[in-house]
């Protein structure tokens, strides 16, 4: 087909668009029967200079994501100038990464699909097959010519990449690095905080990358409480201070563990630390009792971790048997200690003569994988799957899991019918 056999015709912007007589001669030329197609053309142009659509992007969505926009939530994008994007719902976190697409694809607003190309009067959803189906592939000579129509659309933009969702776990680290920052030792030592430094609850929201939802689950892991309008951490022997304090009115009052009441508790430590600090603890490391409406029980966990966390101070090495009955005598009654609360807090080391038992806390290792696994094992030169994977649950995502990660970066052995890991190198 020459070119020259084509007609155009030039709009009002100076650009040429093609006629239903070039759709008339295309087909011909095509050699196909014009019956055998649907009534409507739409031909489609490359984007021209005028249009700007740089601003649009091409995203991947799983079902969580879709359910969200079709419910009418926000979908935030949040990440610093030193961190990758994460895409954040109500309730889920997702890695955003650019994937390159094979074959292009096109944006075209108001492109018509299937059916939708064909002018038949539809009467009934038995009548639009059968026309549809009459439209496509009837070829008699007896058939009544439709009047073709000729529809331009304009390509709004071609993609070569998309973004790519992964979940991921919440990247709570940064919450505890700001807040150490403006670590709170007592009412007296304010003016020595940096104010610049203080995050509100929706400043430090804005800035840590998750969700709502795993946002107040970061504020809950950090022990965070509101003081002045400000997301603190309390400097850790002055959370303990404050701690003990409230624990010991259990005897003093003769309550029991399930009957803990908070006024009289709060009230009794009035004038040793402020009131907002006093109810953030409260709160933190009480539950309401479920059978005794009014009253709470403490979570014996939190209250065990906060005194074993004053005892196994870095640096100091405890003979476990040592440690667990000091562990034990700092405790109220009722309250016992155990060695799964040293959960990334500490690690017992069956290595030596003796066990024994130190402090190593998670949150002060590295980011980096290969420099945390560096120092875990020079630490402890060999780890159970329960002694590591503390350690470890920071480099998991929902479908990369510890066990994975050391296959990947240690190696394994079995001794007694037991799997230990060690350095790969």
């Amino acid at each position: 087909m020459d070119e020259s056999d084509i007609k155009v015709e030039e709009n009002d912007t100076g650009l040429y668009v093609r006629t239903l007589e070039d759709v008339k001669l295309i087909t011909k030329h095509a050699k196909l029967d014009e019956r055998s197609l649907t009534q409507v053309t739409q031909a489609l142009y490359y984007p021209s200079a005028d249009i700007l659509a740089d601003n649009i992007k091409l995203l991947e969505l799983d079902e969580h994501l879709l359910q969200e926009i079709r419910l009418g939530h926000k979908l935030k994008f949040k990440g610093g100038l030193n961190e990758d994007v994460v895409l954040c719902t109500e309730e889920k976190t997702y890695d955003i990464k650019g994937a390159e697409i094979s074959n292009s694809l096109l944006l075209v607003p108001d492109l018509k699909f299937a059916a939708a190309t064909s002018t038949c009067p539809l009467k009934s959803p038995r009548t639009r097959n059968v026309s549809l189906e009459r439209s496509l592939n009837s070829s008699t000579e007896d058939e009544p010519t439709i009047e073709r129509v000729l529809e331009q659309h304009k390509i709004l933009r071609i993609f070569h990449e998309y973004l790519e969702c992964r979940e991921i776990h919440p990247r709570f680290r940064k919450m505890g690095e700001l807040l150490q920052l403006t670590r709170f030792s007592g009412p007296e030592n304010e003016e020595y905080i940096e104010q610049k430094l203080l995050f509100s609850y929706e400043q430090l929201l804005d800035t840590i990358q998750c969700s709502e939802k795993q946002f107040t689950e970061g504020l809950r892991i950090y022990r965070v409480v509101e003081y002045n309008g400000y997301m603190r951490v309390l400097e850790c022997d002055y959370e303990f201070r404050i701690v003990n304090l409230m624990v010991n009115l259990i005897e003093e009052n003769s309550w029991s563990l399930d009957e803990i009441e908070r006024d009289e508790t709060i009230e009794a430590l009035n004038g040793i630390a402020p009131r907002q600090i006093v109810e953030g603890l409260f709160n933190l490391y009480t539950t309401p009792t479920t059978d005794k409406p009014g009253k709470y029980t403490y979570i014996e966990e939190l209250v065990a971790r906060i005194v074993a966390q004053n005892i196994l101070r870095p640096g100091l090495k405890f003979r476990l048997e040592e440690f667990l009955s000091a562990w034990q005598e700092a405790l109220p009654d009722g309250i016992k200690c155990d060695k799964k609360y040293l959960r990334a807090l500490g690690i017992i080391c069956r290595e030596g003569v003796t066990t024994s038992v130190r402090s190593l806390v998670e949150e002060i290792l590295p980011t980096n994988i290969h420099d945390r696994l560096k120092i875990l094992f020079k630490t402890k030169t060999k780890w159970t799957l329960d002694e590591i994977e503390p350690y470890m649950e920071f480099f998991t995502t929902p479908t990369l899991t510890v066990t994975t990660l050391l296959a990947k970066y240690a190696r394994s052995l079995m001794e007694k019918g037991i799997r230990h890991y060690v350095s790969k190198h």
